[in-house]
């Protein structure tokens, strides 16, 4: 795979402008993985679609905790990448949303199989 992405990104590099290089040749521009982050955001959306029930407590508290140590790194490396940061806060975010709607259930689906506590006869 990595052939193939270097032979797409040297081949692609003969066609932009002299007004893009900056941004083609920034240490944190489409040639590296931090350029690419957004595409984490797609499961974090469609967990936000997705109903309740079938959301899993375990898988969003690992994306939210994932969303926070990657932002935390961002602000760590030189330079600072910015769009990283705000890429994996949304990602932390929606893990820490999806994470509540599948622990409320959770709890919502205990309630309804416990029996209901028998009051004493007066």
């Amino acid at each position: 795979m990595s052939f193939i992405y270097r032979k797409t990104i040297s081949v692609a590099e003969k066609y932009v402008p002299d007004k893009l290089q900056p941004l083609w040749n920034h240490p944190a521009g489409p040639k590296t993985i931090f350029f690419w982050a957004p595409s984490l955001v797609i499961a974090g959306l469609g967990d936000l679609a997705r109903p309740a029930e079938k959301l899993s407590v375990g898988q969003s508290a690992a994306l939210s905790a994932t969303g926070i140590v990657w932002a935390r790194y961002s602000m760590v490396i030189i330079p600072k990448n910015w769009s990283l940061f705000s890429v994996n806060v949304f990602v932390a975010l929606t893990g820490l949303y999806s994470f509540s709607r599948a622990v409320r259930y959770q709890y919502s689906l205990k309630e309804k199989k416990v029996p209901a506590v028998p009051q004493p006869a007066s």
